[in-house]
């Protein structure tokens, strides 16, 4: 139980401060500091500018070498498509609005793992835990992105009608794929960035965060929250139990134990990213549904983070 105290207090201590600024952007929506202008402004420099130099910073910086793991890697790959497709098919069948429907889908498969993964992976296993979540980062950021663009664009073809070449497009000219493109070979080849370049990369990368919890918090109200409390409970439900448990058993199953199985654990257990809230507003998704799950599935992930994290530790994989 003590083990389990820890752990919670451990995910406590990430969590919080989400929390902490999304409530905060609602506030100043309330008290009138922020509005609408500054929700959208601020979504459209996280998406162009701030997140693909946090994306760029993170992946350039790492030693690439040190850390490849072409079977866990792949097992990802596997795990997250399948789980990707299996989730449109079955939401599909009960989402009758293409907004909701890719605001579904992308809530409920991609994880946080840039700000919650990582910092979970380094305090259960240091420094090596940091390096593997962080290939592990820069395999999901680009995969994230391209099923994100997908699932947010599909849906409307039929209303709007948007073509295969015209989605392949957004997929090109995204700026966070365009991030990991360019930042991949500067770490396969050990490149060292100048200090100007880091320095201000990072200044970039820090504001990333709380803008996009500010908008975040800016477009919650409470009508919202009751209006899609369905739809908001079955992709929180999936991102932090079905998830996370049918993907490590897999893992566990083909043969992944002691670190390999427990990053990975991690990266699926981790509550819906913030930066689902920047695409599907900059892409016509439903934006409030999308916050709404964020906000679920962060709160939710205090338990059932701590709760795998527990497991873990008595099973011998930590």
């Amino acid at each position: 139980m003590d083990l389990y105290i820890e752990a919670l207090g451990f995910t406590a201590t990430i969590v919080t401060p989400i929390f902490f600024i999304v409530f905060l952007g609602y506030l100043l929506r309330r008290l009138g500091i922020i509005d609408t202008g500054f929700v959208n402004v601020s979504s459209r420099l996280v998406f162009t500018v701030t997140l693909p130099a946090l994306v760029f910073m993170s992946i350039a910086q790492m030693d690439f070498h040190a850390v490849f793991n072409p079977g866990q890697l792949s097992y990802v790959i596997i795990g997250t498509l399948i789980s990707y497709a299996l989730i449109w098919w079955l939401a599909a069948r009960w989402i009758d609005s293409p907004a909701d429907l890719g605001a579904f889908i992308q809530g409920s498969f991609r994880s946080n793992y840039g700000i919650i993964g990582l910092a979970v992976s380094f305090n259960l296993f240091g420094q090596s835990g940091l390096a593997q979540a962080s290939l592990l980062l820069a395999l999901v950021i680009p995969m994230y992105n391209v099923l994100a663009i997908i699932c947010l664009t599909f849906p409307l073809r039929s209303s709007q009608s948007i073509s295969l070449w015209s989605t392949l497009a957004e997929v090109a000219k995204n700026p966070l794929i365009l991030a990991v493109v360019l930042a991949l070979p500067i770490s396969y080849f050990g490149i060292k960035l100048p200090d100007v370049v880091a320095t201000t990369g990072r200044y970039f990368a820090n504001l990333t965060l709380p803008l996009a919890l500010l908008a975040i918090g800016g477009t919650l109200n409470m009508k919202s929250l009751r209006d899609s409390s369905r739809q908001a409970f079955w992709a929180t439900s999936t991102k932090l139990f079905f998830l996370p448990l049918i993907l490590t058993l897999g893992a566990w199953l083909v043969g992944f134990r002691g670190q390999d199985l427990t990053v990975m654990m991690v990266l699926f257990a981790c509550p819906t990213a913030a930066a689902s809230f920047v695409m599907a507003k900059t892409m016509g998704a439903n934006a409030q549904l999308t916050a709404n799950i964020i906000l679920t599935t962060t709160l939710g992930s205090v338990l059932t983070l701590s709760l795998a994290i527990y497991l873990a530790s008595l099973l011998g994989w930590v």
